[in-house]
């Protein structure tokens, strides 16, 4: 019998093209390019056409990726008029599982497989995410939905929808940055759920919808919620390495540390330390940055362990205005890109996904009628 890798732990299961993680050397590379460098230079629909393509955009496929999007950003009146009328959620994932799932049923080429039909999907999708996210966040709060704008970008449009204001220069730069560093991870929960349910030729909502639900697990999506809740709950700076040192003294986990995959810094909280600094300068809402920079610091000194992408995203959302509790659902909106670039190729060498399981239960049992039992 095969030695039992527990949660398919360094376990290769497929070969990809799309993402590269070096644990080792601290390394996220998206098909061929260092998340630094597309972090600096790129943008968020740069990065979409990429992960799809495997290349970058020359302006004429950008600009008419970007007419895509804006032709598809609007969702149905029936999508609005479902979140709606559902119940108020115990976590805001509920709904955007629900609502991910019913876009299948207005979406007319929901069971067409082409490649060209897929890829139509994916734009829609990915086009469709954010709105649905920023409509359930106005709805919730007994406001107007905002309609997208067909001049803004996808960043500018997420801000714009959420709050129903034109956002900063500043804000739009920064959030766009966010969705580039969240739009893949490999071979993640959320990415793999999704790729069992395409191998089995599902169609792409079905293969999303397993995606979301994957994400909404504590041990995968939901940590900066949860960072950001530890600072809330710890509120000022002079109480931020009192109320870690109790956290370690108890052997509870503080939020925002360590990586299954990363044996040092995880790359993107380094960019994303420098956008909470930035934010938190521009806005006067230093503390936040102030304590998570403390608390990063008594980490690496106590436990030698290093801030993972989660920790200061938690600060940098807070200081954009994002409610905390739909933390989740903006890394969902990034990760649609990813998600349906991995649907895709999995589609285009598909072979179902089936494991095989060690049966540690008992054998040769005999049959005993109930009255005897």
């Amino acid at each position: 019998m095969a030695e039992v890798k527990t949660g398919l732990q360094n376990v290769v299961i497929a070969a990809s093209e799309i993402c590269l993680i070096d644990g080792q050397q601290g390394r996220l590379i998206y098909r061929g390019y260092e998340i630094s460098d597309l972090a600096a230079n790129s943008t968020f629909e740069e990065v979409v056409y990429l992960l799809w393509c495997g290349r970058l955009p020359n302006r004429a496929e950008l600009d008419q990726l970007k007419k895509e999007f804006a032709e598809n950003r609007a969702v149905a009146q029936e999508i609005l008029d479902l979140l709606k009328s559902l119940p108020p959620a115990q976590h805001p994932m509920e709904t955007l599982r629900t609502a991910i799932s019913a876009l299948s049923l207005y979406d007319p080429e929901s069971e067409d497989m082409s490649e060209d039909a897929n890829r139509r999907k994916a734009v829609r999708l990915t086009a469709q995410m954010g709105t649905i996210v920023a409509a359930y966040a106005r709805i919730r709060e007994g406001k107007e939905v905002i309609a997208p704008d067909p001049d803004l970008s996808h960043a500018a449009n997420f801000l714009y929808m959420l709050t129903g204001e034109k956002p900063s220069d500043k804000d739009v730069h920064w959030f766009d940055i966010a969705l580039i560093l969240h739009a893949d991870h490999s071979f993640n929960a959320s990415t793999f759920a999704a790729r069992v349910t395409a191998s089995t030729l599902s169609d792409m909502h079905s293969a999303i919808t397993s995606a979301i639900g994957a994400l909404k697990g504590p041990l995968h999506g939901g940590a900066n919620e949860r960072v950001m809740r530890m600072l809330l709950e710890i509120g000022s700076v002079d109480k931020a390495e009192d109320y870690v040192r109790g956290l370690l003294a108890r052997h509870e986990k503080v939020m925002g540390f360590g990586h299954r995959v990363y044996r040092t810094r995880d790359p993107r909280a380094a960019i994303l330390q420098k956008m909470s600094e930035e934010l938190g300068r521009s806005t006067g809402q230093t503390k936040w940055f102030e304590m998570s920079q403390k608390i990063e610091k008594l980490m690496v000194s106590e436990k030698g362990i290093n801030a993972n992408v989660d920790f200061y995203s938690a600060s940098s959302y807070y200081v954009l205005g994002i409610p905390v509790d739909l933390y989740t659902l903006i890394f969902a909106v990034s990760r649609i890109s990813g998600w349906t670039a991995h649907v895709l190729e999995q589609y285009a060498d598909n072979k179902l996904i089936r494991p095989l399981a060690e049966y540690t239960g008992p054998t040769g049992l005999n049959y005993v009628p109930i009255d005897r039992r």
